[in-house]
């Protein structure tokens, strides 16, 4: 099937010990919803978070694992290839089970973020995909009293946003052409225990939604003509009835800005929030049942028609119609495959 305005390819990243043998590619109908004719675009291990390049060129994969090198993971960078995926290079992550990678506007800079070494690597690209040796930012120094879990990090307005889940801040680092100065970073400090892992900006980057797996909240900034973030409200992701443990994963916000959506693990569940596009405060529209156990990544596909959800214990990726008027979600489709966990568009 070929590339078409209708059909898009999706590529999913999985845990590989429970019969997956790396990364997946589908293609999706954005008039129906349908995911068709799945092959294995790359036979690799763990590869729990991928990322592609803004040229869509190539594919960045993690091994979330710590025994690639020195008790460290590591991150291959793959060719894309029509169907397939073909290995360029794999190099160390410099820390232990690496979850997540943010890439550059334009596709100069990418950083991993290793959950269990509490180290962010910054590599810079020789201009072919491959990437060269990286500067790496040590988290595991900044608190005495708390271990560094670095969880997601993304390039933004000049600066290098990295979430801590186990420090519970987000910090924001200054990027020059050559590298992130680790020097007087912006420091947003959620609560105690709150556990920052995702997060996203508005277009504009005038509000920052981060996303916090240990207290299933969402947390809301404004950003300041002096650069810096304020907090402007918090919002709990759970239903007032839920009593069971949950914790949060991921978050998306709609194309068009108007619509805020949070997965949780345990409630299982996608929430779904209005955004007031003048003040970026967020309105509870409901909740989605996942039709599974324990959503991770989640997308909306380019058409902005629908939301896909990788389940990833009960094996499954289920599609729901987005309504972009009222942001709810219908059931559409659901696919099979052991263990998803991360869905990206090309």
């Amino acid at each position: 099937m070929k590339n078409t305005p209708k059909t898009q390819p999706l590529f999913v990243g999985t845990y590989t010990d429970n019969g997956s043998e790396g990364i997946y590619r589908y293609w999706f109908n954005t008039d129906t919803g349908e995911l068709t004719e799945r092959v294995l675009a790359a036979t690799t291990g763990n590869p729990s978070y991928i990322e592609i390049s803004p040229d869509k060129q190539y594919l960045y994969a993690v091994d979330e694992t710590d025994s690639y090198a020195q008790e460290s993971g590591s991150i291959t960078v793959f060719k894309i290839d029509g169907q397939q995926l073909k290995a360029l290079n794999t190099v160390s992550s410099f820390g232990a089970h690496p979850c997540h990678i943010g890439i550059s506007k334009d596709g100069s800079m990418v950083a991993v973020s290793n959950y269990s070494g509490g180290t962010i690597a910054v590599y810079t690209t020789d201009g072919f995909g491959k990437l060269k040796e990286p500067q790496v930012i040590d988290h595991t120094i900044l608190d005495s009293t708390k271990t560094s879990h670095a969880h997601s990090a993304l390039f933004s307005q000049g600066k290098l946003f990295v979430a801590d889940l186990g420090l519970d801040v987000v910090n924001a680092y200054t990027v020059t052409n050559t590298n992130v100065e680790v020097i007087n970073p912006m420091v947003l400090q959620l609560p105690e225990k709150a556990g920052p892992r995702h997060f996203v900006f508005s277009k504009d980057a005038e509000f920052l939604y981060v996303i916090n797996e240990l207290n299933s909240t969402i947390t809301v900034y404004k950003g300041g003509s002096d650069g810096n973030y304020r907090l402007l409200e918090t919002k709990s992701t759970l239903a007032e009835n839920f009593s069971g443990e949950s914790y949060c994963a991921d978050i998306r916000l709609s194309p068009d800005g108007k619509f805020l959506y949070g997965s949780n693990r345990g409630e299982n569940t996608i929430v779904i929030f209005g955004v007031d596009e003048v003040t970026g405060k967020l309105s509870l529209i409901g909740r989605e049942d996942v039709r599974g156990d324990w959503p991770r990544n989640f997308n909306i596909d380019p058409s902005g028609n629908f939301l896909l959800v990788a389940n990833q214990r009960s094996n499954n990726i289920i599609v729901y119609k987005r309504n972009k008027e009222k942001g709810t979600l219908d059931f559409a489709q659901e696919s099979e495959l052991s263990n998803p966990v991360c869905l990206k568009f090309l």
